[in-house]
């Protein structure tokens, strides 16, 4: 089990890295920054404690060309099947599977940022605002918010897995 997690846990941070390139290479071109466009009050579809998702035509305000947006879209769909992919080839029960998705998401969300931070010298702080998916509408909120559910899941899917691989003997 040991092996299997240290495997996910390297294809997680190198994923992070490709994912993170992808954004820079993405914004770079659509000359996007990385704050998120000024949003309207009205524009909020739903306000939790540091998440804002937005009106589902507000991602036009973001990414201008739908037709980019759509690929924008399809391209963050195509992330999470390919985190489920990896949890699905090294997770045995249907709760191993789900430990190692949050094991795997948790990682490389985390080095996404990581590996901004490495590259363009952003974000500057765990404040600054980010758009953190466009699907199913777009999430809004300080960089602290993605860091600290992504810590939950990492924590929460070591000890379940830990756990487990002690049971299984």
């Amino acid at each position: 089990m040991t092996r299997t997690i240290l495997a996910v846990l390297i294809f997680s941070v190198a994923f992070g890295f490709v994912e993170a390139a992808v954004v820079v290479y993405l914004r770079h071109l659509l000359g996007i920054g990385f704050t998120p466009p000024h949003i309207d009050r009205s524009e909020i579809l739903f306000l939790t404690p540091g998440i804002a998702f937005l009106e589902p035509q507000t991602a036009v305000k973001i990414i201008q060309d739908t037709t980019l947006l759509n690929i924008e879209r399809l391209r963050e769909a195509a992330t999470l099947v390919i985190l489920a992919s990896i949890a699905a080839i090294v997770g045995r029960k249907l709760t191993d599977k789900i430990a190692f998705f949050f094991l795997a998401f948790g990682i490389w969300d985390i080095f996404y940022y990581v590996f901004l931070k490495l590259t363009i010298g952003w974000p500057k702080s765990v404040g600054d605002l980010d758009i953190f998916f466009l699907l199913p509408t777009p999430w809004v909120g300080p960089v602290l918010v993605p860091i600290i559910i992504s810590s939950f899941l990492i924590i929460g899917a070591l000890a379940y897995l830990i756990r487990r691989n002690k049971s299984s003997y």
